[in-house]
């Protein structure tokens, strides 16, 4: 009798145990979905420091062509547990002279924010951030500075992106000598 006590909890314990190991959240399943439906255009690249973890991973944007052309960005993505409920949280590792990314790497991209809806994916968050490197947007700012020399001189504004992916200090007193020479 207990014999078969313990063969029905073993039973029991293998097929919960089972259980545990396969049941994945349901931001897991749809960065799964997500991540293999990624049709990425020829300058973008993903790289998962973690093959296990799906919900943290890196995207390489290479512009080849606008200002930033020839650049190489690194993007930080993070899928929070609410995922596709709530956009993943994205960040620059690149330091980078853009009117839409600050120099703590924050991203100002709409659907980010408040236009986000469980129906996009991370396709469609790529596709926004290579956009903002083709077109860079000086209405809605998160480096006022670069805003400002987009709208008032792109010239100035095109210089100080090449400088700025060359290396140069990218803060208030490299683009204020710039400004101040020119």
């Amino acid at each position: 009798m207990i014999k078969l006590f313990s063969l029905k909890q073993q039973k029991k314990d293998g097929e919960s145990g089972g259980q545990q190991k396969s049941t994945r959240t349901a931001a897991q399943l749809r960065i799964t979905k997500d991540i293999n439906e990624l049709n990425l255009p020829r300058t973008c690249t993903t790289n998962f420091p973690d093959p296990n973890d799906l919900l943290n991973f890196k995207m390489i944007i290479c512009p080849d062509e606008g200002y930033y052309k020839g650049g190489r960005f690194v993007f930080n993505f993070k899928v929070g547990p609410n995922y596709p409920h709530e956009p993943p949280k994205v960040k620059c590792e690149t330091k980078v002279y853009h009117p839409n990314i600050d120099l703590e790497g924050n991203v100002c991209l709409n659907i980010l924010r408040e236009d986000w809806k469980p129906v996009l994916t991370i396709n469609s968050i790529v596709y926004g951030l290579q956009y903002l490197f083709l077109e860079p947007n000086a209405e809605d700012p998160l480096n006022k500075e670069a805003a400002e020399v987009l709208q008032s001189n792109r010239r100035l504004f095109e210089h100080n992106v090449t400088k700025a992916m060359r290396g140069a200090y990218i803060g208030e007193t490299y683009f204020d000598r710039c400004l101040n020479s020119n």
